[in-house]
This record gives C-alpha cells, structure tokens and sequence, in this order.
C-alpha cells in the first residue's frame, strides 16, 4: 500500500484585513477587490482626544493587513495604526502588514538643518516596536525611506494606473514634466512608458511650502504638458510650475500626483490657475472641497493594493507590480 502524499500545512490559518478611521472607504474597496468582508474593530476617542481601540474579532494564527494611511489628522491617524497593531500582536495575530497608501512624516527623511530630528526615521522605528512584521508602502516621497525599516518593506509606485488613464494622449504631442530635480527618475519612468519627452523645473525653494520657479530644461512650446508628482500639499510648486509651462509656450498643463494631500488654499489655487486637469488618486480621501473641484479627478488605486495584498498572503512575488 503506497505511503500517502504529505499534506502541506497552512502557514496560516486564515488572512484578515483591518481598518483605522484614515480611509475606510479605500479599505472597503480593497476588500471587494479581495472578496472578503472588512474585519471588525472599534475605534473611537475620549473628550481629552485619547483614542480607544478594541479589536471584534479572532485573530490568532492570522495573516493581518492594517490599511491605514497617515493623513490629515497625521497624529491620530499615526497613533490608530500603532495601537492597532499592538492590539493585534497582543491577540496573537501571526503575521501583521501594515498597509500604508500614505507615509505621513516622509518629507522629513534627512536631517538638512542642524537639531532637527529625522521623523520618517522615527515613524518607521514605531512602527516596527507596535508590532509591524511587514510594511507595504505606495509612492514614498524618498525612496530611501525602505532602509529605516529592519521588516520587509514592499514600495508600490501608482504608476500603472496613471498610465493607464493617460495612455489616450500616447504620441499626441506630450511632454512629462518633472517639477523639481528631485522628482526627474519618477518623470523619466512615466515618460518611458508614455513614449513622450521629458522636462524638468528647476526651482528653489526658499522654506517649506514656498517654492520659487526659476527656469524650464527642456522644449515645452506648443506641446500639452503633463507635471508628474507623488504628492500635492499647498499646491503651490504646482501653480507655479503650470504658469512657468504656459510663459514658455505650453499648449496645455496638466498635472498628476498619487497622494492628495491638498491642504491649506491648494484647491483655492488649483480652481485659480490654468491648470486644465489634476488628476489625484484615493490614497488619501479628497476634503469637500476637493471633491467639488471640476477640475480634480480621483482614481482608485484599490485593485492595485488588493493584489499586492493577495501577492504577500501567498507568499507570492510583487516584483510585477513595481512599475
């Protein structure tokens, strides 16, 4: 009688996928991209701004998934996450990702003053002590932010789905541009792909939040320029760049970014400029008056995570999603 074929064990017992208050919305859809419900957790907060959290459901010997962007409230929604997944690892939770569609604190990675902390290296280190095994990122400001991590980190670009909305002005007479030194490899990858020129905006920057133009690398008249970002904030590089493009001869600016951070009088200055489109995706949910500007278009980077969180469950690879 032959001997019968091993069973392969589980590595876990099932995968759950979490939720803070930063983007329940993007969680619901990732679950529905995923075909599973979003798990069950109770998070509310005292009249001093303590925040209470209770996980609802069982999770010992799980693969758990907090999706929870670091946006606007930054400290609260930081302070969510790390309790969560305390919570988590303190219920038994075999393996717990954190799913960060927005790094908060990422524009702080170096220390360029003297006495200043590096705070996306602070982040990174709480992270990891409530409880991370795991860290899947989309867009960080600095790529180098994967190295402050002692976990695995997976780095997703939106790119794809950029692209994919863009793909109808292929060989129309584009030009991607790159709004500062910093963000030419970001620009030089989509304009790869988009088979287009390249630009680049060289300006300075006097202090945080103001950015001054200075002068346009490369040929822009005549064309219809599209201004490749990972985030808008005070929009005010943005406007900036889109007036340097229409003195220079554009024909059209738009502009991309994935996170749409839009603080401050960004949507004033957006609705204001002669920015055609600015086309923004749901890592971070548009305020009010985001979301009532024609001119803004949001698209969902929901099927994109949905599969990277499928990748990592399987122990599969998620290299081809790094575009």
């Amino acid at each position: 009688m032959a001997a019968p074929k091993p069973v392969r064990a589980m590595r876990f017992n099932h995968f759950k996928v979490f939720s803070g208050n930063a983007n329940t919305a993007l969680a619901g859809e990732i679950c529905y991209e995923l075909g599973c419900q979003l798990a069950a957790v109770n998070v509310k907060q005292f009249s001093d701004g303590e925040v209470h959290l209770q996980i609802q459901e069982n999770v010992r010997g799980a693969d758990v998934f907090v999706v929870q962007p670091t946006c606007t409230p930054v400290d609260r929604h930081l302070m969510e996450l790390l309790l969560m997944m305390d919570a988590l690892k303190r219920a038994s939770a075999e393996r717990i990702t954190a799913v960060l569609p927005y790094y908060g604190y990422a524009r702080q990675d170096r220390k360029d003053r003297p006495r200043m902390p590096i705070s996306a290296r602070l982040v990174a280190s709480l992270m990891e002590r409530a409880g991370a095994n795991r860290v899947l990122a989309l867009d960080l400001h600095a790529a180098q932010i994967q190295g402050f991590f002692d976990v695995p980190v997976d780095h997703l670009f939106a790119t794809p789905v950029m692209i994919e909305y863009f793909e109808a002005m292929r060989g129309r007479g584009l030009t991607v541009v790159s709004p500062d030194a910093g963000g030419v490899e970001r620009a030089r990858a989509f304009a790869k792909r988009l088979e287009s020129p390249l630009a680049i905006i060289d300006k300075r920057r006097t202090e945080a939040n103001v950015a001054e133009v200075m002068h346009i690398i490369g040929e822009v008249e005549g064309q219809d320029c599209l201004i490749v970002d990972d985030l808008i904030d005070t929009a005010g590089t943005l406007v900036k760049a889109a007036e340097a493009l229409m003195k220079q001869g554009a024909k059209s600016v738009r502009a991309c970014a994935t996170h749409a951070v839009l603080s401050g009088p960004a949507v004033e200055r957006i609705n204001n400029s002669g920015l055609v489109e600015v086309v923004v995706t749901n890592s971070i949910p548009l305020k009010d008056d985001a979301a009532n500007c024609l001119r803004i278009k949001q698209l969902s980077v929901a099927p994109l995570l949905a599969k990277a969180i499928q990748s990592v469950h399987e122990d599969g690879s998620v290299s081809t999603l790094f575009v």
